[in-house]
C-alpha cells in the first residue's frame, strides 16, 4: 500500500506541472492568436484556443487534486487502524 502512496503523490505532482504547462503554452498561443500576428487565422480562433487550453488545464489540475484527496484517505485510513 506504501509503494502506491508515492506514486499517487508524484503523479500529482506531475499532473500539476502538465496542467501549468498547458495554461502556460495555452495562453501565450491564445493571446498571440488575439493579437492578430498569425496570418491566415481569425482572431476569434484564439478565443477557442484559450478556452480549450483554460479547460485542459482545470481537468488535469482536477485530477491531480482527486489523486491527493485520495492520498489523505488513505493516509487517515492507515492511521486509524
Amino acid at each position: 500500500m506504501r509503494k502506491h502512496l508515492v506514486f499517487l503523490k508524484v503523479s500529482s505532482v506531475v499532473v500539476k506541472v502538465a496542467a501549468w504547462i498547458f495554461l502556460f503554452l495555452g495562453s501565450t498561443s491564445g493571446i498571440f492568436l488575439l493579437s492578430g500576428q498569425a496570418p491566415g487565422n481569425p482572431r476569434w480562433t484564439g478565443l477557442i484556443v484559450l478556452a480549450v487550453y483554460i479547460f485542459i488545464f482545470f481537468f488535469f489540475f482536477l485530477v491531480a487534486k482527486m489523486a491527493d484527496l485520495l492520498i489523505k484517505i488513505a493516509s487517515e485510513k492507515k492511521e486509524n487502524l
